[in-house]
Parts: structure tokens; sequence; C-alpha cells
């Protein structure tokens, strides 16, 4: 609309300008004419003059004086005056519009400057019905080309915008239902040929989230069958332990005081294998069991665990427990001596790994957020790749042969109780992970 306004108004404007100097033209040639003699005109002649003209009279004025040369009487009073001399760009676009849109035949003075210094002034009275019939008839033909232009362009953009983003958005979206289709398949994953820039990022971008999604369903099919394989094991595995946990009962009446003594811990011990497996046949199922929370000392369960890992006797791998005694917390007792065995047994084994002495440090306390535990050693650090995914299992394995599946339990079974595991500290001192649980008073 704007632009047919910036086309349509200066066109008109223009044509009536023309118009009218036209008539002004006509009549000078016709003045001039009838100044070639002095001797009266004949009145036929005259009125030929001024119908060829176009106009009722022509008044020039030369040498500083006005003369009426051709005259013809006046149907009306004239209802208004133009003057060409000193009309604006403004002036002349108000005035085509009001003549459009007036209605009637009135007479008009049109005041001009004579071309080729034929005069110093040119003035004519004519009709304004014909300039309101050439103004109408010269617009609809403007916007009548206007519309076809407007037309051939908005095709023109039609096709433009098809070619260039209809076409390859459609591409998109076949290429998204394609894939939803089958996700596994890799050969469903777009490849990015868009021209416009912005469309070739999101294909690029939907090409980079097809290709981890592809990998990451690959992956979660074969943890889904390594899972099913180890829910077996486990379940076999259970009945196995099942029936030594019977012969262990029978060594706790031994006579032999070593055998005696050796015999609670080796129960203790299959118990934990057996609930172990039925733990990882939950797993399986993807639920953990929910914590049974009761109150727990952390001293001694600290001292169990690593009784358990064989830090209790002197090695080149020591233990310093910096513990309240009356330390307590809302805890389920396997779940916690679980998430403080993977701990314990990795920090153990990332010092072993350097071949030298080492310190695995266990400290803990209670403010106002609740209790914490800090386990922290003095090994070598994790390596960057095992950072990046911690507590995923099968991807945060922090040494080789590892699964990372320990750390993913640990930190599922904090959550369980209400806290969170995670990573302090991990460089060429060594390693600090952080465990906060709800207060004992407030759990429950």
């Amino acid at each position: 609309m704007l632009a047919e306004a910036l086309i349509f108004l200066p066109s008109v404007a223009k044509f009536r300008e023309d118009w009218m100097r036209l008539r002004l033209e006509k009549a000078q040639l016709a003045a001039l004419a009838r100044l070639t003699t002095d001797a009266p005109v004949d009145e036929a002649l005259e009125a030929e003059l001024l119908a060829n003209a176009e106009v009722f009279n022509v008044v020039l004025r030369r040498d500083e004086v006005r003369q009426l040369v051709l005259s013809s009487p006046i149907p009306s009073p004239v209802a208004a005056t133009y003057d060409l001399r000193q009309a604006t760009v403004w002036d002349l676009v108000r005035d085509a519009l009001a003549a459009m849109l007036g209605s009637g035949n009135e007479v008009i003075r049109i005041i001009g400057t004579p071309t080729n210094d034929a005069g110093l002034l040119i003035e004519i009275t004519t009709e304004s019905a014909p300039l309101r019939a050439a103004l109408l008839d010269f617009g609809l033909r403007i916007l009548a080309l206007s519309a076809a232009i407007s037309a051939a362009t908005a095709l023109l953009l039609f096709l433009a915008v098809r070619q260039l983003m209809v076409r390859p958005i459609a591409r998109v979206v076949e290429h998204m239902t394609a894939y939803a289709a089958a996700p596994e398949d890799a050969r469903r994953v777009i490849r990015p040929t868009a021209r416009i820039r912005e469309l070739r990022e999101a294909e690029e971008a939907l090409q980079a989230m097809q290709t981890q999604l592809t990998g990451a369903l690959r992956q979660k099919e074969r943890l889904a069958q390594l899972g099913s394989a180890v829910a077996k094991i486990s379940h076999d595995l259970r009945n196995i332990l099942a029936s030594a946990q019977l012969f262990a009962d029978r060594m706790e009446g031994s006579a032999d005081p070593a055998v005696a003594r050796a015999a609670p811990k080796l129960v203790a011990s299959i118990s934990r294998a057996i609930n172990l497996c039925e733990t990882t046949l939950a797993f399986g199922k993807a639920e953990e069991p929910p914590p049974r929370l009761a109150p727990l000392a952390l001293h001694p369960l600290v001292e169990e665990v690593l009784e358990a890992e064989g830090l209790t006797a002197g090695g080149k791998v020591t233990a310093l427990v910096d513990l309240p005694e009356g330390l307590t917390a809302m805890a389920d007792h396997e779940q916690l001596f679980r998430v403080l065995s993977n701990l314990i047994r990795n920090a153990r084994q990332a010092i072993e790994s350097t071949g030298k002495d080492g310190e695995i440090e266990i400290s803990g306390g209670e403010d106002a957020d609740g209790l914490w535990l800090r386990i922290g050693d003095t090994g070598p650090g994790l390596p960057p790749k095992a950072r990046e995914n911690l507590f995923s299992a099968f991807q945060g394995g922090a040494r080789k042969g590892g699964t990372g599946l320990g750390l993913a339990i640990a930190a599922e079974l904090v959550r369980g109780h209400g806290g969170r595991l995670e990573l302090r500290r991990s460089d060429a001192e060594g390693t600090e992970f952080l465990i906060t649980l709800p207060a004992a008073a407030g759990a429950g």
C-alpha cells in the first residue's frame, strides 16, 4: 500500500500538471495566431480557435500589457484558480486528489508562463469535467498496471519462498517423520543440503541431534541386553550363594576358634552378596528399592567398610577416619555401606595404580544444612573423560577396565536418601567426593 501511494499520487499530480500545461500551450498557439493581424477577427474563426484549444478565453501579458486575446461567453463564474508558476509538489498532489474526488462541471482559471519567452504570463479559463475524466482514466490505468506488477511480484516471491524455504522445510519435516519411524536406522539421519544459512544451521543441528539420539538408542539397547544377562546371572548366583550360606551357618558351631571367629564375617559377606544379587535384579527392572531408614551410627559403619576392604591392617594404603563418635544419620545400612564401599574401593584402587604409598581420609560432620561425609585420597586424580560422565553408567569409568556402574549406583542410592553425591576436587594431588544427607532429626 505504501508503494502504491508513493507511485500513484506523484503520477496523478504530474499528469494533471501536464494536462494543464498542454491547455496553456494550445491557448498560446491560438493567441499567437490571433496576434498575427491587427484586423478584427471573424467570430467564427475565434470560436474555432477557442474550441481547438478547449478553453473559454485567453489572456496574454506581453510587454507589461495584459491583453484579452481570445474570449467567449463563460457558462458560470470561475470556481477556482490554479497558478502553476508557484505550485509546490504537495499543492499539485492535493489539487489532483481534489479534482478526482470532486463532482459537477465548474469553470476554473489556469495561470502559467508562456513557452519560448512568448510573454510574461498566460491565463485561460476552461471546464473541470474533462480534467476529472482524464485523471480518472489515467488513475485506473496506473492502478491496473500497479496491480499487474504486484501480482507478478507476488508470484515471483511465492516461487522464491517455495523454492528457498518451503521445500527445504518440507524436506526437514519428511526426514523427521521418517526418522521417527525408525530412529535406530542411521541411514535416516538427515544430510544438510539447504543453501540458506539459517536453514542449513537448523539441518546441521537436527543431524547432530539425530546422530546423538541414534547412538544413545543403540547404547541403551545394548545396555538392556546386558541388563537382561546380568539379571539372569544374578538370579543363578543368588541361588548358589544361598546354598553357600547354609554351609557357612554350620561353621559357626565349629570347635576351631579361628573358624568360629571367621564364620560370622563369612556369613555377613555372603548375606551381603545375596542382597547385592537381589538388588541387581531390582536394578534390572529399572527400580532401586527405597531405603529402609533407621538411625545409623556412621563411625562403626565406616570401620566396617574399611575392614571389608582390607584397610585396617598396615599396608601401602592407609585410612584416616575423622568422624565424631556420636554422628548418626537416618539411613539404610546396606545401601550406605554400598555407597561408602564403592567410593573407598575406587580410592584404594587409584592409589594402588600409582605403585606408591597413599592415604584415604574419611571425615564428616553436621551443620545447618544436614550431615556431610567427605572421602578423599592422595591418588593421581580422575582423567578428564571420566569427569565428563562421572555418574553415568558404563560411561564414567575412572580406571582401565572399569564400567562406571559403581559411581552411578552410589549417586542413585544417595539421591534415594534425599541427599546428593558430588565431586569436589580431582587433580594431581588426589580426588575428593562429598556426600550430603538430611540431618537425623529431620529425617523420616
